[in-house]
């Protein structure tokens, strides 16, 4: 995995398009003004480790082609 919490949510999106669909089920802007994915989290009072996790099973089921 390319992108961790110091990238933006669009930068996640251009690296893994899959990964949309958690920020939409969360409902992350994404169109977060350049901000980490961190910082992002944090002012929506979410588990930086729970959405870490969403994302990376997401990633992982389509590189496995379980998706």
């Amino acid at each position: 995995m390319n992108c961790d919490l110091h990238n933006s949510i669009p930068d996640w999106i251009i690296e893994y398009p899959e990964t949309t669909a958690v920020f939409a089920e969360l409902r992350l802007d994404t169109n977060c003004g350049g901000k980490s994915l961190e910082y992002v989290c944090l002012q929506k009072e979410l588990s930086v480790r729970d959405v870490m996790k969403k994302l990376q099973n997401t990633i992982s089921s389509v590189q496995d082609g379980t998706e």
